[in-house]
């Protein structure tokens, strides 16, 4: 892709996050187009359709939060950076089931759009999980599944809380304490 196309795909991206995150994903791709200040004939030749559009920003989110997920796999405290990135899934996690219901609305799997990003996101994850069991402050006994389930189970608890940052706050404690290894003295 050339640069300015290449430029020009970013700035539709941009704005179309912007766009659906302040009037949701049935907002208009002229609205995007004027936001992004581009004609549409340009939003439509990267996107013939809102659903590519989605979908696009959909596979943006998730490859950025994998390569979050990468680099934080070589962090010196492994621990805290799977914290930090599990917060950083929940907090997303509005916006990325917005754009996954919008792609089921149209008829598409959103399952399948994700496959293969979600796929390097899950190797990410096991690979700090790991890191982080290693170092000794997460507990061994907690494989990759289960700390995928427990990101959906927080992200559905925000979801049901209304988004309400101090009771997000409260649970992710709660839900971290609990990946914390147990002291000594104390049956898991």
């Amino acid at each position: 892709m050339r640069a300015d196309a290449a430029r020009n795909r970013r700035r539709v991206l941009e704005a179309a996050e912007a766009v659906f995150a302040a009037r949701g994903t049935s907002a208009s791709t002229e609205e995007i187009a004027r936001r992004a200040g581009l004609g549409i004939g340009t939003v439509f030749r990267h996107f013939p359709t809102k659903e590519a559009l989605v979908e696009a920003i959909l596979l943006d989110r998730l490859t950025n939060l994998a390569e979050e997920a990468e680099s934080l796999s070589t962090d010196a405290d492994p621990g805290a950076a799977l914290l930090a990135l599990f917060r950083r899934m929940v907090d997303r996690s509005a916006a990325k089931r917005a754009y996954a219901d919008a792609l089921a609305d149209a008829g598409l799997d959103p399952e399948v759009t994700m496959s293969q990003v979600g796929q390097r996101l899950r190797s990410a994850m096991d690979a700090l999980l790991t890191r982080a069991q290693r170092s000794g402050a997460i507990r061994d006994d907690l494989g990759v599944t289960d700390l995928i389930a427990l990101v959906v189970g927080a992200s559905r608890a925000a979801e049901h809380a209304g988004w309400d940052r101090a009771v997000q706050d409260r649970t992710l404690a709660v839900i971290f304490s609990g990946l914390r290894p147990p002291p000594a003295d104390t049956p898991a």
